[in-house]
């Protein structure tokens, strides 16, 4: 995986990061107070749960576009409608898409097929080149970094019901979008060999 990080931006194979997490959705019954002259805005501590709501989050770290679907739960559909919309809608004229993504159980072409016939889910198949994180180090996964400034420009607030977060993170998305902010990965296969030693099998010659 590391080494796709060190491909050189290619506009025919896409390299494309997915990931998602779960925001907890809570109303505050009590209201608010407007903020007043050099007043932080004002809000009653008790809430009540309005259930949670899953985020899939996808980036192109060489262009700095991004993309996301906000659900009230992620499975196999929920992904496999996600990766059309990428393939068809965002990258139309890729030859492949490069995915990077985690190990969860619908992460996977399997999802593809029972979200779609076979023909349709043959022909994505075919366009994903897909490279899974390894266990314990979905760090690496460059979408989490994305993740991160959507949490704090964003999610780091009481957020009412499912339709309110699509709003507010589909207008985020499109402020990203926007900025075209590109990530630059410092971390390469030779750091792995030396910061995860114990993870890779000894070679020949190796003291």
């Amino acid at each position: 995986m590391l080494e796709v990080y060190a491909r050189p931006y290619d506009p025919e194979y896409s390299q494309i990061c997915l990931d998602e997490k779960r925001k907890e959705l809570r109303d505050t019954p009590q209201g608010q107070l407007p903020p007043a002259p050099n007043q932080l805005r004002r809000e009653d501590y008790e809430y009540t749960r309005q259930g949670s709501a899953s985020i899939l989050l996808w980036n192109e770290p060489l262009t700095g576009r991004c993309g996301l679907r906000v659900e009230g739960t992620a499975d196999s559909l929920t992904f496999a409608n996600l990766i059309q919309e990428i393939v068809d809608l965002h990258y139309p004229q890729a030859r492949k898409i490069v995915l990077v993504t985690d190990n969860a159980s619908y992460h996977s072409p399997a999802a593809l097929y029972k979200a779609f016939a076979p023909e349709e889910a043959f022909r994505l198949v075919q366009k994903i080149e897909w490279h899974y994180t390894p266990a314990h180090g979905s760090w690496l996964n460059m979408a989490e970094i994305e993740l991160s400034v959507l949490e704090r420009q964003c999610l780091s607030r009481r957020i009412p019901d499912l339709a309110t977060l699509q709003a507010e993170t589909q207008a985020w998305a499109q402020r990203r979008n926007q900025q075209r902010v590109v990530i630059q990965w410092r971390f390469t296969a030779a750091d792995a060999r030396i910061k995860l030693a114990h993870l890779y099998p000894r070679r020949s010659g190796d003291d």
